[in-house]
């Protein structure tokens, strides 16, 4: 090699050793903790009643921990839900941090009281997430299976529906809002896990011919949800959480295909909508999908 060849192959060098330190930078200090973004949503299921207009904001994967996901910094996430205006709120679950790479934790007393503070016409409903049921605030944590986090949620005056669901009205208009139980909840074995879930039972307890939307942790569920769901609302993927070029993401599921991993899918009828949540899991890291709340307009045009 010249003396000119060197001299360019250790400046690229150099070059892409700074960019990758940069890139790495970013994704564990400036997207997870200092970025939070508003994603909007207009749908309008074929099923649905006319003249029911509905605003659902949309919190998930709260994973509460020090320094990337403090009580402080869940209050004002949920001062920005407020500031939405929505007639309903709904959280998805995993509130428990989701890894052991922190300075503390964030117990269930101290984001119970942030989340306090949502408020919304219709009420604020919450299901619970894989990470409630494994174990406590951290991973590190014994697992009071879910215990600590319902206590947090009914002193927030917050409605946890588990394979539960309730009749809500709005301008004289019904609708229902279902809450699955976790489908992960129990470690079998290592990778082998069982549900709490009950799809068929919750969707059965249905009474009348009112639209519905489901509330699920996974998406996973999505090919079982029957056509009498009009929305399916979702987190646990974090959207792939480190979306790399070219690569994508080496922490995304898709054995179920990249439909339910983030964004709007539309099946026969039935809309899936997957959050990207707001912490993190496995690693405090995001990149390409910043922690975001999201809008979802029921009863409108779908943005073009």
């Amino acid at each position: 090699m010249s003396l000119l060849s060197r001299r360019r192959f250790l400046k690229g060098a150099g070059a892409f050793g700074l960019g990758m330190a940069g890139l790495g930078s970013y994704a564990f200090g400036i997207e997870p903790g200092f970025i939070l973004g508003v994603t909007p949503y207009r749908i309008s299921p074929t099923n649905w009643s006319p003249g029911l207009r509905l605003r659902i904001a949309v919190i998930a994967d709260i994973h509460a921990c020090e320094p990337f996901m403090s009580a402080t910094r869940v209050r004002g996430i949920c001062e920005l839900a407020n500031a939405l205006q929505p007639d309903l709120t709904v959280l998805l679950g995993d509130f428990n941090g989701g890894h052991n790479f922190v300075s503390a934790p964030v117990v269930p007393e101290q984001w119970g009281e942030a989340v306090g503070i949502l408020t919304a016409p219709l009420g604020v409903y919450a299901i619970l997430g894989n990470h409630d049921w494994w174990h406590g605030a951290l991973p590190k944590f014994r697992s009071d299976g879910a215990e600590s986090v319902r206590r947090a949620l009914y002193h927030a005056r917050i409605k946890l529906l588990e394979n539960d669901l309730v009749r809500l009205e709005k301008d004289g208009k019904s609708f229902w809002l279902l809450g699955l139980g976790d489908q992960l909840a129990h470690r079998v074995r290592r990778g082998v896990f069982s549900g709490s879930d009950d799809l068929d039972g919750t969707v059965g307890r249905i009474s009348d011919n009112s639209p519905a939307i489901l509330l699920a942790h996974e998406p996973f569920i999505f090919d079982r949800v029957p056509a009498r769901i009009d929305l399916t609302l979702c987190g646990h993927t974090h959207g792939g959480q480190v979306n790399l070029p070219i690569i994508g993401s080496p922490f995304a599921d898709r054995r179920f295909g990249k439909s339910r991993v983030y964004g709007h899918t539309l099946e026969a009828q039935r809309h899936l909508i997957v959050s990207a949540g707001l912490g993190t899991s496995i690693v405090p890291a995001r990149l390409g999908r910043p922690p975001e709340v999201v809008v979802v307009d029921v009863g409108m045009e779908a943005i073009a």
